[in-house]
């Protein structure tokens, strides 16, 4: 497996939320619940997934999976 597909984890379905970025200090995306709907691929240099709802890749490292 390539290294970097090995950071997040996140597969479609999965349930996060964003933090530490400027989104998740927004009020319509504070503790807002999303789906995953993309496995993650490379995006110059950054582990990005598709949200449900979201336009473009979101990087993961701002994501954090909602366990239950």
């Amino acid at each position: 497996m390539i290294e970097w597909l090995e950071k997040s984890g996140l597969i479609p379905e999965d349930k996060v939320i964003m933090h530490s970025c400027y989104e998740a200090r927004k009020e319509k995306y504070k503790d807002k619940v999303w789906t995953v709907k993309s496995e993650p691929w490379d995006l110059c240099g950054s582990e990005v997934v598709l949200l449900e709802g979201f336009n473009g890749g979101f990087a993961t490292e701002y994501q954090k999976k909602v366990e239950g």
